[in-house]
């Protein structure tokens, strides 16, 4: 009797089609220890703390393709007045044809397939080295069977102006995609880039996608993410970062669609002086679920991180908060704050929300919190005493709220791009 494909065997057997053989040896080791590792981890259930309040079942219980797709129109996706290099994936593929790149002082950006083949010493040496052993699923799909992404590595002391923006599209119905970005910025420099997910027409694919950020001494990283993949998708996005002595690291999420959105942040602050500013904002409607997984780090002392996500969740749609902060017994002299606000529009919407601070040392400073209702009936009243309406009033309490909540955001164009797509949501 022939065993029943799981449904890890028929992802795995989806995937396996892939040709990696034109990759050397290193690249090859670090995938083959991604599928051993496979081999003991199975998808999340209820019973998976981790995953507690996300059901992946959806996601798994697809059959998906692998597909390239190259005639695609990205002038819907572009953010105006944004002046950044453009960087395109299809269906987790890079496509040079619709990509601009122009050289930049200071600046390596390659395909990650191109890096690889390059004797690069920032890839030979970060590549995998934040992602592997983790015993997570997902990040182990994506280590072993990533297709494309990029390679951004910023030279020492190196200012880079002109910010990245990557476009990563999916195309047609039950397309699996994975890609891979892998961002340096080494010691003294300064890199922007944005990443936004969409999608064309298609319904039920699968983005699992992942980006390593080694952020080395008295550097600055500011990692933008837009996920506004529209109709039936599932988005599993995982960063992992690493800060050297007084670097600087900002990571601003903003989730407007996506039927299941599972965001993984996990950020090991590993010297003294660092900054750390995680921000999220996230707008949930119809049966949308938006879980935001996030994990700092702190191991050594004088360093400062904050943290704040919001989410307005109408409809029957979810949303999850899960932040834990760790303060290691040497990090003394640690600021950590967590900040948690959520608004619900209907009386279907729901959120689960759970700050966490696991402190080792003595002398610090953290804090958490969480907050959840509804629209305030006296702001609004005081609103229409103004002689505004009740729908403009409530519209412009909800964009107030939200928009704090990007505040981080340096590139101007973005901020507006931001703003606007807001506004559109809650004045329809």
């Amino acid at each position: 009797m022939i065993a029943e494909l799981t449904k890890k065997d028929t992802l795995i057997e989806t995937l396996s089609s892939l040709d990696f053989s034109a990759e050397n040896s290193h690249f090859t080791n670090l995938r083959n220890e991604a599928k051993q590792e496979l081999e003991s981890l199975d998808f999340p259930t209820s019973k998976t703390e981790y995953w507690k309040y996300t059901r992946v079942g959806k996601i798994i219980n697809k059959t998906y393709t692998i597909q390239k797709a190259d005639n695609v129109d990205i002038t819907p996706f572009l953010i105006p007045d944004l002046d950044a290099h453009i960087l395109v994936l299809v269906n987790g593929f890079y496509n040079a044809s619709l990509s601009k790149i122009e050289a930049q002082n200071g600046a390596t950006v390659l395909p990650l397939s191109e890096a690889k083949t390059q004797n690069l010493e920032g890839i030979q040496k970060h590549f995998g080295n934040f992602s592997k052993a983790k015993n997570e699923i997902f990040l182990s799909f994506n280590n072993a069977y990533h297709t494309d992404g990029f390679y951004f590595e910023s030279a020492k002391n190196a200012i880079i102006e002109k910010p990245y923006h990557i476009i990563n599209i999916t195309t047609n119905n039950n397309v699996v995609a994975q890609s891979r970005n892998l961002i340096i910025g080494n010691t003294g420099s300064q890199i922007k880039v944005l990443e936004s997910f969409v999608n064309l027409n298609g319904n039920e694919n699968l983005v699992n996608n992942v980006t390593e950020i080694y952020v080395g001494e008295n550097s600055n990283v500011e990692y933008n993410k837009i996920q506004d993949k529209v109709n039936d998708n599932y988005h599993v996005s995982t960063e992992q970062i690493y800060q050297e002595a007084n670097s600087n690291f900002t990571i601003n999420t903003a989730t407007f669609n996506g039927t299941i959105v599972r965001n993984n942040l996990n950020i090991e602050v590993d010297a003294s002086n660092c900054e750390t500013n995680l921000s999220g904002l996230y707008l949930g409607k119809n049966k949308d679920h938006i879980d935001n997984h996030t994990v700092v780090d702190h191991k050594k002392p004088h360093c400062n991180s904050n943290e704040v996500y919001k989410g307005v969740l109408d409809d029957e749609s979810t949303g999850v908060f899960n932040g834990k902060v760790f303060v290691r017994q040497d990090a003394q002299i640690t600021n950590a704050f967590q900040q948690n606000n959520n608004i619900l529009l209907t009386d279907t919407a729901n959120v689960n929300s759970k700050p966490e601070l696991e402190i080792y040392a003595d002398d610090v400073k953290c804090s958490h919190g969480s907050t959840t209702g509804q629209i305030d009936e006296e702001a609004i009243f005081y609103l229409q005493s103004r002689g505004i309406s009740k729908r403009n009033a409530i519209n412009l309490m909800i964009n107030a709220f939200a928009k704090d909540a990007l505040e981080n955001i340096s590139i101007e164009a973005l901020q507006v791009y931001i703003d606007k797509k807001i506004e559109e949501r809650f004045t329809k």
